[in-house]
């Protein structure tokens, strides 16, 4: 007869010999490898890394905060900075402006001058079309001469400046004329107009049909009819009034 401790549940795995067991767990078990402990060097450099770590990342993270935060204002910039190029780019290719022109050279007895205008239209390799001309001369006898005009064309290879619109001319003896045209020949000096006009200075003043000043050789001729008054004129009421012809 069977006793009672015959019939309790058995596992199979108690039934294994001591061989067995201890090859499964021989494969079951990970291969131990020991760890070597960092040499001297090794922590020295770890530690340098360490450091440089506290102050490399967050030095970074701020750089991209500040990045992220002044964007904006860089995108605006170069958003205005490509447009100004674009629209400068069709003044030039389109129009063929220039802003604030100025013009230097010297004339037949090397003597300088310069001609500046608001803006400047190059019609071609010779001519260029001027707006609010001023043109700064200077004559053989060291006086100076400036004269200015709402429209002007400029003739490059042969220095002639023809102006339209009210014509001023300024010198520095106290001379100043207006007349609605001039022509400059800024290589000889030369100044004339067929139209009238006003002049007026130490002297008195002037009206004439036309006039040429050529600075060099110091000659002034203006063309009748036309009525000069002297200052001397002025002061007497018998003086009868000058003909200029």
């Amino acid at each position: 007869m069977t006793s009672p401790e015959d019939k309790r549940p058995q596992r199979a795995d108690f039934a294994r010999s001591e061989e067995t067991t201890r090859r499964q767990r021989e494969r079951l078990a990970p291969s131990a490898q020991l760890r070597k402990l960092p040499d001297a060097a090794k922590l020295a450099r770890r530690r340098t890394m360490l450091r440089w770590a506290k102050w490399v990342l967050p030095a970074t993270a701020l750089l991209l905060l500040a990045t992220i935060a002044v964007w904006p204002e860089v995108d605006r910039l170069l958003s205005a900075n490509q447009t100004t190029i674009k629209e400068l780019a069709k003044v030039k290719i389109e129009s063929g402006n220039l802003i604030g022109a100025t013009y230097r050279g010297v004339d037949e007895h090397n003597r300088p001058f310069m001609i500046t205008a608001d803006s400047a239209h190059q019609v071609n390799d010779n001519r260029m079309d001027l707006i609010r001309t001023k043109a700064d001369l200077l004559t053989q006898g060291g006086s100076w001469l400036w004269v200015e005009s709402e429209k002007g064309v400029y003739m490059q290879h042969a220095q002639i400046l023809d102006l339209t619109g009210e014509v001023t001319l300024y010198r520095d003896d106290g001379l100043m004329m207006h007349s609605p045209v001039a022509d400059i020949d800024v290589k000889r000096g030369i100044i004339a107009s067929d139209s009238w006009v006003r002049a007026e200075g130490p002297f008195g003043s002037l009206d004439a049909k036309g006039y040429l000043l050529a600075q060099h050789e110091g000659i002034a001729q203006f063309r009748g009819p036309g009525q000069l008054i002297l200052n001397d004129d002025r002061h007497s009421d018998s003086a009868p009034k000058g003909k200029a012809s």
